[in-house]
């Protein structure tokens, strides 16, 4: 069983940034991948970011691409996402997850279906 607990979201104006950090509970955080996604009301929650269990690899979604930077220290059991240039379309509910992967392929790693723990979610607010 792993628990994810989100911090870090707040109200931030556009073009601000925003670090979000997910604690994970258990001693075998680096077997999973980690991945973050987000849902606004009324729509599906969707794939924002993802790294492996090493953290050499990472992927994203492309309107975070070149924004955003994904990372994670094995040994606090952390991921965190660094989210930079906000835009109000980056306004939602974040969340992380956890999940074990056979390969890393992308195709898998942003189904959210593919992830067995999930965090309770953390709001990023982005004013125009």
């Amino acid at each position: 069983q792993v628990q994810l607990v989100e911090s870090g979201g707040g109200l931030v104006q556009a073009g601000g940034s925003l670090r979000l950090s997910c604690a994970a509970s258990g001693r075998t955080f680096s077997s999973y991948v980690m991945g973050w996604f987000r849902q606004t009301p009324g729509n599906e929650r969707e794939f924002v970011a993802a790294i492996s269990g090493s953290g050499g690899s990472t992927y994203f979604l492309d309107s975070v691409k070149g924004r955003s930077t994904i990372s994670r220290d094995n040994a606090k059991n952390t991921v965190y996402l660094q989210m930079n240039s906000l835009k109000p379309e980056d306004t939602a509910v974040y969340y992380c997850a956890a999940g074990v992967f056979p390969i890393w392929n992308m195709g898998l790693i942003r189904e959210r279906k593919n992830y067995s723990y999930w965090g309770q979610g953390t709001q990023v607010t982005v004013s125009s």
